[in-house]
């Protein structure tokens, strides 16, 4: 049986318009990290803007922080999550050779996306008043190829691939177990030993790949991430560092 992590809020909702929204209407009433997990999301989001399909069964939480860092340091939680995610997958299915990561913060299986992450944060100057770590995860059911971008990697579900079928608040055990062990880590000893546990995950290293930031392509081998979180790619050119970029294999 999984243990509720000591110091961590949990929320469970029928129903809302966002659980990245409800993050935002409520962080400031937060006395700590909580968890706001959404049975049903009427207007869930993606990565810049995109529509996110949440069928009835998958798995849509917040994670609410509030970091006492700078912008770019607290937004190195997107790493923290995403090897948290992965390693709730693996606890889940028992299985430790299908998934992998995707940079910034995709988590595959087979392969395949079946989980991502969008980071939102409020705060004014250098400050971060809160953190808010989307999380969605196809547990039972994928969205079509047609509905994603072109050259996107296949959408994948935790069920169709392992045979593994989980509700919403099973996963939630997993996962703010996986979570807040990786984000005392974090906080004790920085982003060395997160980028490290990252980069053993990661998914296409030592393969040409394709980073498109706006109307601009980067295409070369991907050799690292580095101290910032940057991809780091060797191309024709020399090593490049990207920051934020769409990433297609």
């Amino acid at each position: 049986m999984t243990c509720w992590p000591e110091g961590y809020g949990r929320r469970v909702l029928a129903s809302v318009d966002s659980t990245l929204s409800e993050a935002a209407r409520t962080a400031a009433d937060l006395t700590g990290p909580q968890w706001i997990l959404a049975l049903e999301q009427t207007a869930a989001r993606g990565r810049r803007g995109r529509v996110w399909v949440h069928p009835v069964g998958n798995f849509a939480a917040t994670l609410v922080v509030h970091p006492d860092e700078a912008p770019g340091v607290a937004a190195l939680r997107s790493f923290v999550m995403s090897l948290a995610l992965l390693r709730a997958c693996v606890a889940v299915t028992g299985r430790n050779d299908v998934f992998s990561l995707k940079w910034p913060n995709d988590v595959l299986l087979q392969g395949g996306k079946v989980a991502g992450i969008l980071l939102e944060s409020a705060g004014q100057g250098r400050g971060v008043s809160h953190l808010a770590i989307g999380v969605g995860v196809n547990l039972i059911a994928a969205p079509a190829q047609s509905s994603v971008e072109q050259r996107a990697v296949r959408p994948v579900s935790l069920w169709s691939e392992t045979g593994v079928r989980l509700d919403p608040e099973q996963f939630l055990d997993a996962l703010a177990a996986a979570y807040a062990p990786l984000e005392q880590q974090f906080l004790d000893f920085g982003f060395a030993p997160i980028r490290a546990g990252w980069m053993a995950h990661a998914a296409r290293l030592g393969q040409v790949i394709t980073a498109r930031t706006g109307q601009t392509e980067t295409t070369g081998t991907f050799e690292d991430v580095d101290a910032d979180g940057n991809l780091i790619l060797t191309t024709a050119h020399g090593r490049v560092a990207i920051a934020a970029a769409d990433v297609f294999f």
